[in-house]
């Protein structure tokens, strides 16, 4: 593997860390949603990701197992959980019985998974920065 192939899968890293922030904070917005337009509440999502081979295959198997990989988000799954329900009497979606039903997830918990997935972005980040001061060197070696 060179150092161009980590700038790319890093890269990969990156723009999968990106849409998986991008789903924690729709989510977080739509903590309360109780009306879409598909009729009932917000659907928490979230990104599933894949591990993609990057680059040539090799001929032994050990290199094979080696083999670098990029990581892409290969899905976005919503939760297919019953909406919780709340006793809202006055609320204008409130049912027959006076119940609610509003998206099921806990905003510290998405807080928790939008710090995990920008540290993630931060961490490919300083791993792309460390393979251009690597680059560099051997560009000043070269000379």
């Amino acid at each position: 593997m060179n150092l161009f192939q980590t700038l790319s899968i890093s890269a990969s890293g990156m723009s999968a860390q990106r849409l998986r922030a991008q789903l924690l904070a729709e989510n977080i917005a739509n903590a309360e949603t109780t009306r879409t337009e598909s009729g009932g509440p917000y659907r928490r999502k979230d990104a599933v990701f894949t591990s993609v081979p990057f680059g040539t295959a090799f001929s032994s198997v050990m290199r094979e197992a080696m083999q670098p990989s990029a990581v892409t988000v290969s899905q976005v799954v919503e939760d297919s959980r019953e909406p919780e329900r709340r006793y809202l009497p006055g609320h204008p979606d409130a049912d027959a019985d006076g119940y609610v039903a509003f998206p099921r997830l806990n905003p510290a918990e998405e807080m928790v998974d939008l710090m995990n997935a920008s540290r993630s972005f931060q961490a490919n980040v300083a791993a792309i920065s460390a393979v251009k001061d690597m680059i560099l060197r051997s560009v000043d070696i070269l000379k």
